[in-house]
């Protein structure tokens, strides 16, 4: 992709200069280790930058071409090729999860209570309640009920040999949380999206990516794992030292956080060393800052990047309607807050959250504007208004120790002036 000046792309050139500043001020201020943003407009890359360190202890640099875990960033890349095989006849969207996983035909629905307090499922789940977090799945580290802890008593999320095939069997043993269709619940739904990919395309998750997506657009560092011989641009894992907790709850108040980060993972013992037997569709990838900007740039464009097409542009503008009943928020349908942000006048699409109203929302951006992050603090967003991307990374755990997000939004936007 090629680089212009921000000017030719409609933003400011000064005003650019208080998104270096406010990236500089994370590292000076010891909220992150290190971090890096594109900005991307009108088919160009209009600004780049990368600060501070990808190992804090090694004082090696974070650059543009670090590789980042971006965990569930992952969820928009397999529901995109889920879609590009919705786009060749293999499913339809209303069609029943149970059709192609027989295991969920008869999952049965918590009801509050001992887990064995159960219903059938009024009407069974679909793929497209998968797609957008309304299929009763969650996840465990949510800690709020009996069903959040089976998860975590089973080791649903954690690093294990069983293939996605095994372990979504494994899943559709535990109840789900509440009637599919019914309420908005961050999930390992996208996980199970992936093994339907893997059932459609007779292809494991990463060959389909690596083959229909990855290859095409030219995202060479994406991947489930980091080879040995890129080992060195690997950046580590950092938290904050005065313990962050990870989960749904809003960091409160962001203010009286004490500054400091403490190394919880680096390139000498972590797991992405080697291709895990699971492939997790919902938070499994590492990528970069131009891979992702890439992603970014084909969605934005219709669905292709020098002249490779994944998707269509009919296909794109489907997914990005809010896809929840009602055209109701995810704040009404069970979910108010994530991570560091509230969730009113934010509904979800195929795939990612979709902004409805920006003045309910309280940000400056455009209805339509789509987005998701990552446990890491990692974040990306496509705005078609306004024809402009934005891909965040850097390695903080958990994403709600600050509002980095929401702050980073405004000095992006407050650069455009045409």
């Amino acid at each position: 992709m090629k680089r212009m000046e921000p000017e030719q792309l409609g933003l400011s050139s000064e005003r650019l200069g208080r998104v270096s500043s406010w990236l500089a001020e994370q590292i000076d201020q010891e909220r992150l280790a290190g971090a890096s943003i594109q900005i991307g407009r009108r088919g160009s890359i209009a600004f780049e930058e990368a600060v501070g360190w990808a190992d804090v202890e090694r004082q090696t640099a974070f650059s543009l071409d670090t590789i980042a875990r971006i965990y569930s960033m992952t969820k928009p890349i397999t529901t995109v090729a889920a879609m590009m095989l919705y786009e060749a006849g293999c499913f339809q969207l209303d069609h029943p999860v149970g059709r192609y996983i027989p295991a969920f035909k008869n999952t049965p629905v918590w009801t509050g209570g001992d887990l064995s307090n159960t219903e059938a499922q009024a009407s069974p789940m679909t793929v497209k309640q998968l797609m957008t977090h309304t299929s009763g799945l969650t996840y465990g580290f949510m800690n709020a009920n009996v069903v959040d802890q089976a998860y975590r008593e089973r080791g649903f999320e954690a690093r294990h040999n069983d293939s996605l095939e095994t372990w979504v069997n494994k899943l559709a043993e535990v109840p789900l949380l509440c009637q599919p269709g019914t309420q908005w619940n961050y999930s390992v739904s996208t996980d199970v999206l992936g093994r339907l990919v893997e059932i459609w395309s007779g292809q494991s998750l990463a060959d389909f990516f690596a083959d229909r997506i990855f290859k095409p657009l030219g995202m060479k560092d994406s991947g489930f794992s980091v080879p040995e011989s890129e080992l060195a641009r690997f950046c580590s894992m950092y938290g904050p030292t005065n313990g962050a907790v990870l989960g749904g709850a809003l960091a409160s108040p962001f203010e009286d956080r004490l500054p400091g980060i403490k190394r919880l993972d680096d390139m000498t013992t972590s797991a992405y060393r080697d291709t895990p037997a699971y492939l997790s569709g919902g938070g499994g990838l590492v990528s970069t800052l131009a891979d992702y900007g890439r992603f970014c740039s084909a969605l934005l464009g219709g669905g292709a990047l020098e002249g490779n097409r994944i998707l269509s542009p009919k296909t794109l503008e489907f997914m990005r309607l809010n896809q929840l009943p009602e055209n109701r928020d995810m704040a009404a349908m069970g979910q108010p807050i994530w991570s560091e942000t509230t969730y009113e006048g934010i509904g979800f699409g195929i795939g990612w959250a979709v902004v409805i109203d920006p003045a309910t929302a309280n940000i400056v951006t455009s209805a339509g504007e789509h987005h998701w992050g990552g446990a890491a603090s990692t974040f990306f967003w496509i705005d078609p208004t306004e024809d402009l991307y934005v891909v965040f990374l850097t390695q903080l755990m958990p994403s709600s120790t600050y509002p980095l997000r929401r702050e980073l939004r405004a000095r992006v936007y407050q650069t455009l002036i045409d």
